[in-house]
This record gives C-alpha cells, sequence and structure tokens, in this order.
C-alpha cells in the first residue's frame, strides 16, 4: 500500500507533519479529517522522492551551464518586472475577492491549502497578485501557517484579512471563514459601486460645466470686450460685467498662474486633511453635508455593522474584532466611537452605553445592538442590521440621484446663464439709451 506525507494543522493551529499508509490521496485525506487534522498538503512519498531528485539533477545541470559559460562572458536576460513599478500594477478588491472565493471553494471541496494555491497561482492573471501567491505558497510549504504567510504582504491582505483567517485556522474553519471573507468583500463592493455610480452624473455634470465655462471665457468673451470697446466709448459697463471680464482677462492672459493657484490651493486642502484636526473635522462635515451626508453615515453604519459582525462571527475575539473595526473604518468620527465602546468593553461594560454616547448610531440600531447583547446573538443581529442598512443605502442613493439631477441642471443653468446676462447688460442699457435718445428727439 502507497505512503503519503502529510503536513497539517491541528484544532489548536499547530501545524504536525507525517505519513500514512492509504490506497490513493483521496483516502488520505478522509482518513486525516477522521483525525481531526486539516491538512495543507499530502503527497505520495515516491512522487515527493522523485521530484526532490529530478528538482537537485536540474539544478546540477544549470550550475554546470553556467559554470561553462560563465568564464566566456555567458549573456544575461535583464528582466524588468513592471508590476512591481509603483503605480503600474496592484490588487484590485474585486481580484481579491475572486481569489478568496475560488480558495475557499477548493479547501470546501477537499484541495488541501497548497495545492490549491498552486492552481489559483497558475490561472492567476493579475501579475501582482500571482507573485504574491507564489510566495505565500512557498512560506506555507517552509511550514508557516496561511495567516502568517498572509501577514507578509500587508499592501494586498489587510488586517482584517489576516484576523479572520487566523480565526478560521484555530478553529479549523478556514474554508468557511474564506467564505465569509468573499462574501464580506462582495456586498462591501457592491455598496462602493453603488456610491460610485450615484456620483458619476454630478461628477459629469461639472467637467461639462467647466468645459463651457472655458470655452466661454477663453473664447467668447474676449469677443464681446471688442464689440463693447467699440459701442460703450468710454462709458463705463455694469459691475456684474467688469466682474466677469476680469475673471475672463485673468484666465485668458494669466492661465498658468491660475492653474497653479487652483493647485496650491488643492494641496493645502490635502496637507491639512492629513492633520489630526482638519481631518476630524473633515470626516465630521462628511456625515452632515446635506445631500451626501446621509449615504455616508448609512455606509459607515453598515461597515461598522457588518465587520464586526463577520469578526465576531468568525471567532475573533471581540476586543481585537474592535480593534480590527477601528482601524478600517475609513472614518475618525467612527474610529473614536469604536475607541470607547473597546474601552467600555475592556471594562467589562456592554457596548451599548458608548454607542449611545457617540451619536453616530441611531436608536434602532442601538436598540437590536442591545438585544444582541443580552441574548447572546451579537453577531446575527449585527449582520441583520447590516443587511438592512445595505437596503437603506441603495434607497439613499436613488433618492440622492434624483435629487442631483435637478441641482445639477439649475447649477449649469445658473453658470452659464449669469455669463449671458452679463453680457448682454451692456447692450440692454445702451439700446435704453438709444431709445431714450430716440424719445426726446421726437
Amino acid at each position: 500500500m502507497p505512503k503519503f506525507n502529510y503536513i497539517a494543522m491541528d484544532a489548536q493551529g499547530k501545524e504536525t507533519k507525517g505519513s500514512l499508509d492509504a490506497k490513493n490521496q483521496s483516502e488520505a485525506l478522509a482518513r486525516l479529517q477522521e483525525m481531526k487534522l486539516f491538512p495543507t498538503k499530502v503527497v505520495e512519498a515516491q512522487q515527493a522522492a522523485a521530484a526532490k531528485g529530478k528538482g537537485a539533477k536540474k539544478g546540477k545541470e544549470k550550475a554546470a551551464k553556467g559554470g561553462k559559460g560563465g568564464g566566456k562572458g555567458a549573456k544575461k536576460e535583464i528582466s524588468i518586472p513592471f508590476h512591481k513599478i509603483p503605480g503600474l500594477g496592484g490588487v484590485g478588491s474585486k481580484v481579491l475577492c475572486t481569489f478568496t472565493r475560488q480558495l475557499a471553494t477548493l479547501i470546501d471541496a477537499g484541495l488541501p491549502l497548497l495545492r490549491g494555491l498552486r492552481v489559483l497561482e497558475r490561472q492567476e492573471k493579475n501579475p501582482t497578485l500571482k507573485e504574491t501567491i507564489q510566495k505565500i505558497g512557498v512560506a506555507v510549504e517552509g511550514g508557516g501557517t496561511f495567516s502568517e504567510a498572509l501577514a507578509m504582504h500587508p499592501k494586498v491582505f489587510n488586517k482584517l484579512f489576516i484576523s479572520m483567517v487566523k480565526a478560521g485556522e484555530m478553529g479549523g474553519v478556514l474554508e468557511v471563514v474564506l467564505l465569509r471573507l468573499a462574501e464580506f468583500m462582495e456586498k462591501a463592493q457592491k455598496i462602493k459601486g453603488k456610491v460610485v455610480a450615484a456620483m458619476f452624473y454630478p461628477v459629469a455634470v461639472l467637467i461639462v460645466a467647466v468645459v463651457i465655462m472655458g470655452v466661454l471665457m477663453v473664447v467668447v468673451i474676449p469677443k464681446f470686450k471688442e464689440i463693447f470697446s467699440d459701442l460703450v466709448q468710454g462709458q463705463g459697463l455694469p459691475a456684474f460685467t467688469e466682474f466677469v471680464l476680469g475673471v475672463s482677462e485673468t484666465i485668458q492672459h494669466h492661465f498658468i498662474e491660475t492653474c497653479a493657484t487652483v493647485f496650491v490651493c488643492f494641496i493645502i486642502f490635502r496637507l491639512l486633511v492629513k492633520t489630526k484636526t482638519g481631518r476630524l473635522l473633515f470626516d465630521k462635515f462628511k456625515l452632515v453635508v446635506p445631500v451626501f451626508g446621509p449615504v455616508i453615515s448609512k455606509v459607515a453604519i453598515a461597515r461598522f455593522t457588518r465587520t464586526l459582525g463577520t469578526l465576531v462571527n468568525s471567532g475573533v475575539p471581540i476586543l481585537q474584532s474592535l480593534t480590527i473595526v477601528r482601524e478600517t473604518s475609513g472614518n475618525v468620527i467612527v474610529a473614536n466611537a469604536v475607541r470607547d465602546i473597546h474601552e467600555s468593553v475592556k471594562e467589562g461594560e456592554t457596548i451599548t452605553a458608548p454607542l449611545e454616547a457617540s451619536k453616530i448610531f441611531p436608536p434602532m440600531v442601538i436598540s437590536m445592538v442591545d438585544v444582541g447583547e443580552q441574548t447572546g446573538a451579537l453577531p446575527e443581529m449585527l449582520m441583520k442590521i447590516a443587511d438592512n442598512y445595505d437596503e437603506e443605502v441603495d434607497n439613499a442613493v436613488a433618492a440622492m440621484t434624483s435629487l442631483l439631477e435637478p441641482v445639477m441642471i439649475v447649477f449649469l443653468a445658473v453658470i452659464v446663464g449669469s455669463i449671458v446676462i452679463a453680457m448682454f447688460m451692456p447692450l440692454i442699457a445702451l439700446m435704453d439709451g438709444m431709445g431714450s435718445e430716440g424719445t426726446g428727439g421726437d
């Protein structure tokens, strides 16, 4: 009967190695599961020995060839991995979500972790993620745990991902946790997509408004200025017309300085937002700003409840879960509220009091969390709140879109209309003057 070498983890997350006799790999996997072990690698002993010998032989041949050509100035290939250059590569949330779901499916089907990683590495098209999976596979094959291997790539996998995987390893439910992670990322991506789609219309209208203003200020208004200089002949122009002509002249003759001023203002704003006070004020403003504030607030509540519910439901300790939620909240106001909740739980108190004191969360959320704490079903209650607020976000985004359409149309009409009125005011005044002269002559 063939002998199979295996690497597996026990219920406590400790790695163990050994060998057992089985008819085939499937039987070996079944026996390991009966032993309450979670295999990461199962390979037939003869195949492992043959692969090792073949690899050693190839290594010697390669070394021999290298030595033979080295004395004669062997040619060297220089390859530039463009995905390593900042800004030319990365791992998007959709790509990472697909990888997570596929890995969960493979593990759930009984495939060892390492083999699942190799399968996904071969089919992965994203160069950054492909290289990352390859490095993770090497780390796992070398005896490290999956969560430790993920922690070596913080730019790809955040603390939420790593902590949940670690909890799944320790609880022996890695495939379940990965599925929860995939669902979490899919829903977060769905909410983000809806908000981005809702912002497309106002951004498009703003771009059109800027283009129209640019054409009017640089091309059309200077023509009117020439006409006014001939018609008015030293007479004063209306104040509003003078203002518009001045803006047009500034943009036309000082375009670089105008762009530089706008750019400097933008940089100053970004620097102020990066300060502690500036970020606090800006995040608070985002939650209360008309039209956008309710949507941002609902998204923040949905993100908080879903993240915390997913972490606690996956076996991550409540204090560690709150720390992760605070670091991934994306809003200083929400992060401060989570910090207060952390301190409250640390002192043995409830979550409800600091939630209510933050004045961010509606009474319904506070009541549902209170019920969840009292009944011992906090994770399930948090997920229900998140599902409910996902629908709230849908409704808020729809309302915001329907409201923004007329607002942006009016905004564009006011801008263009104001410029048109400014240009026609001197002509109207001139026509009135000519009419008065005609009447006086009669």
